[in-house]
């Protein structure tokens, strides 16, 4: 070998060295940063054309994309199901349990418990106002529960318009970047900083859409929806929706009064089952408030159509008319079974005999009907309001079954019914955040172990040493030589 050629793969070295020194560097500097991908300088011997030494042919992204895929599509599950557990477990809490106080099961208890001491002393004002404020606080409850249901329908809505800004804005953000990587890749410049920054929108993406990613030419990448819907193929969509901000019973998807989502325009399905980007927090936030919170609002309005069918019998109280509104209420009107949407939140205390509208509470004893108050030691009104809370009858509406139910088996079953789909849906989340862990360790596994970076790093010195040792002993033997 000459002196020239030792020189020419002696400067080669110390340049891989150096660039070697600086990927290592950077892979220490970024092991807990997130959305950082380990890299190693590519290195191969140049010995073409009469040149010797090293030819760096670029920085190396250490990436299984088969284990990112796979662990996109589980943290969107794990998303998706920790979001519907939420929605339940918040709907199981409104209803509560019968030691819960201020529960829907503790409030009827408490009114029966109030008619049975009314009716033991009917005499005692003090005993009737106790039960008519019993009866007036279950209708309180019951649209306390209403409410609550409504109240995370246009939570859902809220967070549907947010994610679709974020979706919007991160698709954009790839389509730039996609942009950017073809640039660089056709200029020969490194592109792995753009690619992490590529997967960190990604990432964001999956979260609210499950996604496959599709590589294409010059380092491009396509992304469309496990259900087929395409969000970025050279360029991204724009995603619509119109929030709503505040939801009430009476909207929905179906009749047009709530958003569904478009993709350029066009109308996609957004149901549990064949929604088009279903499976991540976005197709959550539609499934809590376009099927869960409805499910749930027609459970509490087939109780308060229940409840009020049970107190309007003139058969229980023989001083109401035919077409008479009875203890409770649809707003202070008789039941229409035509409307019972938003019954729930309607519900109320018939004036005639709630004190705080100027109502008097003898009528619970001697009927809401009566023209002036009766016997003071007659209990038979109050007995038979004990008698009708307690009766079993088959349910008009719900989902309850065709057994009969008395008012607090219809709650027991309601609360049984939303219990069973909350455990269903947190074993789910159970295994789909076993299964987003460990895909996630397994591609931890590949990224930046700093021990191994600083051996790296060390065996990079000495090559560097080795190699400035060869320019000086060459540099020896020039100054020798020009001295002969």
């Amino acid at each position: 070998m000459s002196l020239t050629s030792a020189l020419s793969s002696a400067m080669s070295g110390i340049r891989a060295a150096s660039r070697g020194s600086e990927v290592v560097s950077g892979n220490i500097a970024n092991a807990n940063t997130a959305g950082y991908v380990r890299r190693t300088l590519s290195i191969s011997s140049e010995s073409g054309g009469g040149a010797v030494g090293v030819r760096i042919n670029g920085v190396t992204r250490h990436v299984d994309q088969q284990i990112i895929n796979d662990r996109r599509i589980a943290g969107a599950e794990t998303g998706y199901r920790s979001e519907t557990t939420a929605a339940l477990t918040h709907i199981e809490n409104l209803i509560g349990t019968p030691d819960t106080p201020g529960s829907l099961a503790a409030r009827i208890s408490d009114f029966e418990q109030s008619l049975i001491t009314a009716s033991s002393r009917p005499d005692a004002a003090e005993r009737l106002t106790a039960a008519v404020f019993a009866a007036k606080d279950l209708t309180k409850s019951v649209n306390s529960v209403a409410q609550g249901i409504q109240d995370a329908r246009s939570q859902a809505d809220h967070s549907i318009d947010t994610q679709v800004k974020r979706l919007n804005d991160a698709l954009q953000g790839v389509e730039t970047l996609n942009a950017h990587i073809v640039a660089s890749n056709s200029s020969g410049a490194d592109v792995a900083a753009l690619q992490d920054q590529r997967q960190q929108l990604i990432d964001e993406i999956s979260e609210m859409v499950p996604l496959r990613t599709i590589p294409r030419d010059r380092g491009a990448v396509s992304l469309y929806s496990t259900g087929g819907a395409i969000l970025l193929e050279g360029q991204a969509v724009e995603v619509g929706f119109d929030a709503a901000h505040l939801v009430t019973p009476y909207e929905s998807l179906e009749d047009g009064t709530l958003s569904g989502l478009t993709l350029n325009g066009v109308s996609v399905n957004t149901s549990s089952t064949n929604g088009r980007l279903h499976g991540g927090t976005l197709g959550a936030q539609f499934e809590i408030r376009d099927e869960i919170a409805p499910n749930a609002q027609m459970q509490i309005d087939a109780l308060a159509r229940d409840l009020i069918e049970r107190f309007e019998d003139s058969t229980v109280d023989p001083t109401l008319a035919v077409g008479d509104a009875g203890l409770f209420t649809d707003a202070d009107n008789p039941l229409d079974p035509a409307s019972e949407v938003g019954l729930a939140n309607r519900l109320s205390l018939n004036t005639l005999v709630d004190p705080d509208q100027g109502g008097e509470t003898w009528r619970i004893r001697d009927g809401l009907g009566a023209a002036a108050p009766g016997d003071a030691g007659d209990a038979t009104l109050l007995i038979a309001l004990t008698d009708v809370l307690d009766a079993t009858r088959p349910q008009a509406s719900g989902s309850f079954g065709s057994s009969s139910l008395n008012l607090a088996g219809v709650v027991a079953s309601m609360s049984s019914q939303v219990g069973i789909e909350r455990l269903r849906e947190d074993q789910q989340l159970s295994f789909a955040s076993a299964q987003f862990s460990e895909l996630r360790q397994i591609e931890l596994a590949d990224g930046v172990d700093t021990d191994v970076e600083i051996q790296n790093l060390i065996i990079l010195e000495q090559a560097y040493a080795a190699n400035a040792r060869v320019i000086s002993t060459v540099d020896e033997m020039f100054d020798t030589l020009l001295r002969i």
